[in-house]
């Protein structure tokens, strides 16, 4: 839809007007034009506030070709265009007259108006107007974790954690309670509705879970997300890294995504007949995601990094099956009916583009309900103590063992390319390719200390 189709006269919107009247009345004097590049970092054109207006009716100009991803130089004008919904006064940035900024989510058109085709946050928006046309709204749920590390003298990041402390515990151990505090209260001026915080399995690990919403609104929570932690972190000379696996021998770190579909009676997962609460959609939705997952895990997990949370005896879902009573499946049914029968997909880490990786997710899901796709019987047993020829028997397959061979399965699959598009798949498998390229040509400390005095 372009801009005019939007708004035929060309004015304002009731809820970009109400935006306009919050600038003014929070003294706003910066605001923050935010959006992602496909490999999902956060960037962002500040403009004066003055400029708000400006943004919503005509769009803001840069140059596209300078982001990851984006155009060649040819066609470089873009502009960003602001969702009026996503606003919000950022809570640590104030001025000694008392002025603040603030954030707004952008979409991103090109000259002509038209939605521009590699814009990760378009991508997700077309998957759910997919959804839309099948009767389906999609609700997400998020968990992700993070790691909090000290900072050197010159305030450069460290891998030593900020405490000692593991899974729920409390200070003295959890030195960073008062830090996921703040956190949480910085998140909750934003318009967060946070449900939970604790600290996490590994030293210096922690997860904040906030309430689902829609998918669109959860992937944008995911990028402001991710912006907070850090600037909260920084403010407590520590480093907030969402990297998948920073330390050697001990947990990772996740995103687990809890996944429910909405039609006009209600939640189209649920059925209380079943004996896990869960629908016949609920199942199909399921089995796309399992037949799928191979492909959507280079977008769920797109780092060389994510590939070594990805191995046995860490809780981390490497097997492509599902089950209720047991987390070394990629799916798991939570004790959950009603209007929260859901499932959580385990395997996303947070280092992905949240909008790309639900956009993945969701298609390999709707194409299980287009094609009545059969996830199997739930698999009750550890699947990490099964042996080969046990998974075999169960007809278990594993994820992707590396970037480069998830990519391989992604660059296979016509249903999560086709999701992502043409222009975004082709740059962002090109990307994942020269990253693990690269990867493959570099001698690590492991190799020295192996090799260098041995052979």
């Amino acid at each position: 839809m372009t801009d005019e189709q939007a708004k035929p006269d060309g004015g304002l919107t009731a809820e970009e007007q109400a935006v306009l009247d919050e600038i003014e009345e929070e003294n706003v004097d910066f605001l923050r034009l935010q959006f992602t590049d496909i490999l999902g970092v956060v960037k962002n054109v500040s403009v004066p506030a003055h400029q708000a207006e400006k943004a919503f009716t005509e769009g803001i100009y840069f140059d596209g070709s300078s982001i990851e991803g984006f155009v060649r130089i040819q066609e470089s004008d873009m502009r960003l265009v602001p969702d009026a919904d996503t606003f919000a006064v950022l809570p640590w940035r104030s001025g000694e007259d008392g002025s603040a900024a603030a954030r707004v989510v952008c979409d991103i058109v090109d000259t002509d108006g038209e939605p521009f085709a590699g814009g990760p946050r378009q991508v997700l928006k077309s998957v759910l107007e997919k959804a839309d046309d099948m009767g389906y709204s999609v609700s997400i749920g998020p968990e992700p974790e993070f790691f909090l590390f000290k900072t050197d003298d010159e305030g450069n990041a460290t891998t030593t954690p900020h405490d000692k402390g593991g899974y729920f515990d409390m200070a003295p151990k959890d030195l960073a309670s008062d830090v996921r505090k703040e956190i949480i209260f910085t998140l909750e001026e934003m318009g967060f509705e946070i449900e939970a915080s604790h600290h996490e399995v590994a030293q210096g690990q922690h997860e904040i879970n906030f309430k689902y919403a829609d998918a669109l609104t959860t992937a944008d929570n995911i990028a402001t997300f991710r912006t907070v932690v850090r600037a909260v972190a920084a403010q407590h000379d520590l480093h907030a890294t969402f990297m998948p696996k920073p330390i050697a021998e001990i947990n990772g770190s996740g995103m687990h995504s809890h996944i429910s579909l909405f039609d006009e009676d209600g939640n189209a997962f649920a059925d209380d007949s079943d004996e896990f609460n869960l629908s016949e959609t609920a199942y199909q939705f399921m089995g796309g995601i399992l037949n799928h997952a191979p492909a959507f895990t280079a977008v769920t997990n797109p780092t060389v990094n994510s590939y070594k949370r990805l191995v046995p005896g860490y809780e981390a879902p490497i097997y492509v099956a599902w089950s209720d009573t047991n987390r070394s499946a990629l799916v798991r049914v939570p004790d959950a009916a009603g209007v929260s029968a859901r499932f959580e997909v385990r395997s996303p880490d947070p280092s992905c583009n949240p909008y790309l990786a639900y956009a993945a997710l969701i298609s390999a899901g709707l194409h299980g309900i287009e094609t009545d796709a059969d996830p199997g019987d739930p698999v009750q047993e550890d699947i990490y103590e099964f042996d080969d020829e046990q998974r075999e028997e169960y007809g278990i397959e594993t994820l992707p063992p590396n970037l480069g061979a998830a990519v391989d399965a992604l660059e296979a699959d016509e249903v999560v390319s086709d999701a992502l598009g043409p222009h975004v798949s082709e740059k962002f498998a090109e990307a994942k390719s020269q990253e693990f390229g690269e990867y493959l040509t570099q001698v690590s400390e492991w190799e020295e200390d192996r090799y260098l005095e041995t052979f």
